[in-house]
């Protein structure tokens, strides 16, 4: 009997801010379990995991990167907003706290391939950054306008990479992935309140905004993954950082609950299983 191959495995990591940070637990979850990653694609958030993973294959320095973060230690949204420059936490900014690991590297250089997505802010244009120093393509990919300033990369200015692909799919397919495994972490469609409108209210409805723009893109771009793992994380809010721990294990519970599909999807074959672990396979599942 010929030995089934196991397909080349795809990530495509969508961006969310904090709530992205539930690709943390998609990663640790998917690692435990034995399923290789061979490719990442990743926008804003989705970049900055997906392109320091892809570089290192070091998921517990950014968890417990994350985990340290407390409520305390964020800056209030009128600072951020004045000062467009990323400056989230009162230390250093998000991409100086892994600047260390990755300053001098090249994407080309990563363990893993890796391309991240950002927007060219003069004609809206799909930018996918697959060479060229990494932390300057993780940069583009997350500088969110309002919060951070554009990058400049060849010439070209560049933006936050989710007003033109949310989670990229088709890119990491593209990459020469066989199975994609798409994490969706901010996507939706909302109905937005436009009465009695205050400053406090247009800045809330900012991250809604995006997240409709965001669920008109991905729902296309969304087809061409075989699996989609969408973490219920939508409540929270786009800097809320200080509840990483809870937003990690959402990232958690939706991959272990996935696992299935996705061993039958990649083709890769589970671990054995412990006999109690092969009794709660026969009540939930029946077999």
């Amino acid at each position: 009997m010929e030995k089934k191959v196991p397909k080349k495995v795809g990530l495509a990591l969508g961006g969310g801010a904090a709530k992205g940070l539930a690709h943390i637990g998609v990663i640790r979850v998917l690692e435990k379990a034995g399923i290789e990653i061979s490719y990442i694609a990743g926008t804003s958030m989705g970049a900055l995991i997906g392109g320091y993973y892809a570089a290192t294959k070091d998921i517990a320095f950014l968890e417990n990167l994350f985990l340290k973060i407390g409520h305390k230690d964020m800056y209030g949204i009128s600072h951020i907003l004045r000062k467009k420059d990323g400056e989230l936490f009162k230390d250093k900014t998000v991409l100086e706290m892994i600047s260390d690991q990755i300053k001098k590297m090249n994407v080309e250089d990563c363990k893993i391939p890796f391309s991240a997505i950002a927007t060219d802010v003069e004609n809206g244009d799909e930018i996918v950054l697959d060479s060229g120093n990494l932390y300057d393509a993780i940069q583009a990919s997350t500088a969110l306008p309002l919060i951070f300033k554009p990058a400049t990369i060849n010439g070209r200015l560049l933006m936050d990479g989710g007003f033109v692909n949310p989670v990229p799919a088709d890119v990491v397919k593209k990459m020469g992935a066989e199975f994609v495994i798409a994490v969706d972490v901010s996507s939706r469609w909302e109905n937005l309140e436009t009465e009695s409108l205050n400053p406090i209210k247009v800045y809330n409805m900012i991250p809604q905004a995006l997240s409709i723009i965001e669920y008109q893109i991905a729902r296309r771009i969304l087809k061409e993954a075989d699996i989609v793992l969408t973490p219920p994380v939508l409540g929270y809010k786009m800097f809320q950082f200080g509840d990483a721990k809870e937003i990690i294990r959402c990232g958690e519970n939706e991959a272990k609950n996935k696992l299935r599909d996705i061993y039958r999807g990649c083709g890769t074959t589970p671990p054995p299983k412990k006999p109690f672990e092969n009794f709660l396979d026969f009540i939930f599942y029946g077999d």
